[in-house]
């Protein structure tokens, strides 16, 4: 794998790709089920070859995490 600076790092696959006209949207399913949906443009799905089944890993990186409650 590519070194990152991110240390979030996810290992899953690929439950479901769904391309729309600009963008595909990717739904990963982790360990124990969990699914993290991801927005990418299509020609980035297209390159990568991303495909139902395929063993992918969602990278998160961000500034912050803000929560809530109620």
């Amino acid at each position: 794998m590519t070194k990152l600076s991110a240390r979030n790092v996810l290992k899953g696959t690929v439950k479901k790709v769904t391309p729309g006209a600009v963008n595909t949207e990717v739904i990963v399913e982790l360990p124990g089920g969990i699914q993290i949906v991801s927005i990418i443009t299509r020609q980035s799905a297209e390159a990568m070859k991303i495909a139902e089944g395929k063993e992918i890993s969602a990278v998160i990186k961000a500034s912050s995490v803000m929560l809530a409650i109620e």
